[in-house]
């Protein structure tokens, strides 16, 4: 079988692939790389997996590399990710996450190929959330509170009408937050992680800059969503959404007393206006009550454990 992971240089793709490559021995790994991707994720297992070059907003380029794999399987985590960005860069967070879908769809229509398809999904796209739809459901509304949360939206509504329309076998997730070893540095535990690497090693002041600590999150291990990432496919119903999430929630603040906790460090917390969003979601925590109940998933690794191999994650680098 041949799996292809579009942003399988990020964060989520570097672990499903490692995924793949540790649990389903007979499965080849294919990722799409830019000519300019950084491949530090992926350096570890490089030799195990195939890269094709390819740009999602480039149709032609989809389309040449689809025709190289022909894929079983394809995961697509490609995207702009990162919600503060998407304020500044509205127009090229739809361009990546909404264009770029839309030209993997047509060249797969095109090539009359089928595929199951993952899409990738966020819980972002609730957005406003009302405090009797707490825990949130698939069937909850839909109100974005981003451009990235409506680039989301965007994808996850183009995959059932592709569906509906064309028959492509897409399966939906709306992933809750998730963290661990290799997250990028401007999302909020792996932010909170380095500068408190930095400070142990001397290389800033002891001062933890923050935004928005009384935000409510449903984090779960990035090893863990990729696990749920693959069972959607194995077990997943086409055409269906499922929310992969834990349940549970910690406030922005606990996190970071969590991470503060595997310091000796004494420093102190300051608000940097700059972190804060125009629009922020209060609270998120996830109904896993459909995904469950079909794939029999569940988290096996603690936020503890998590957190920690993050902070080591940055121990090592900075």
């Amino acid at each position: 079988m041949k799996v292809l992971i579009t942003g399988i240089t990020g964060f989520a793709g570097s672990h499903l692939a490692e995924y793949i490559l540790n649990n389903k021995p007979g499965v080849k790994v294919y990722g799409l790389v830019r000519w300019r991707s950084r491949l530090e994720n992926i350096q570890h297992i490089i030799n195990k997996i195939n890269l094709i070059e390819a740009d999602l907003k480039d149709a032609y380029s989809v389309k040449k590399a689809l025709i190289k794999i022909k894929p079983n399987w394809i995961f697509h985590l490609a995207a702009q990710s990162f919600v503060p960005s998407s304020w500044r860069l509205p127009a090229e967070t739809m361009s990546i996450n909404v264009i770029g879908q839309i030209n993997l769809f047509e060249a797969i229509l095109e090539l009359k190929i089928s595929p199951r398809i993952h899409i990738a999904g966020s819980s972002e796209e609730y957005g406003l959330v009302y405090p009797n739809e707490i825990p949130i459901k698939e069937t909850n509304p839909l109100r974005p509170l981003s451009p990235y949360a409506v680039s989301k939206v965007a994808q996850d509504l183009l995959a059932y009408q592709y569906f509906k329309s064309y028959g492509l076998d897409t399966v939906r997730t709306r992933g809750f937050n998730h963290t661990g070893p290799r997250r990028g540095e401007v999302f909020v535990t792996s932010n909170f992680a380095r500068q408190i690497a930095e400070i142990e090693k001397g290389l800033r002041e002891p001062v933890i800059m923050v935004g928005n600590l009384e935000a409510k999150r449903d984090f779960t291990d990035v090893r863990d969503i990729v696990r749920a990432y693959w069972l959607c496919l194995e077990k997943g119903k086409s055409g269906e959404v499922y929310n992969i999430g834990s349940g549970r929630t910690y406030k922005i603040s606990q996190i970071l007393d969590i991470l503060l906790g595997y310091s000796k460090l004494n420093v102190k917390i300051k608000q940097d206006p700059d972190r804060l969003r125009p629009s922020d979601v209060p609270i998120l925590i996830a109904d896993n009550t459909k995904f469950v109940k079909l794939t029999n998933w569940k988290p096996q690794i603690s936020i503890e454990k998590t957190l920690l191999d993050l902070l080591n994650f940055w121990r090592e680098r900075v």
